[in-house]
């Protein structure tokens, strides 16, 4: 762990971030799991999926 860690942590001790702050980081994440969760159950979509020739190659 670098000071600049441990400074990060004591300005939090000082001065935490607000209720909306720690409930909008929350959503995010619960957000994230939501999507990884559809992700897991049902897969990629095949629209989203590029396809695999017919492009011209860079190299």
């Amino acid at each position: 762990m670098t000071p600049y860690w441990l400074v990060r942590m004591a300005a939090w001790v000082r001065r935490p971030p607000s209720e909306r702050m720690v409930k909008f980081v929350l959503a995010v994440v619960v957000a994230c799991f939501v999507l990884l969760g559809i992700e897991l159950i049902w897969g990629w979509p095949e629209a989203l999926t590029p396809n695999s020739g017919g492009g011209r190659r860079m190299w």
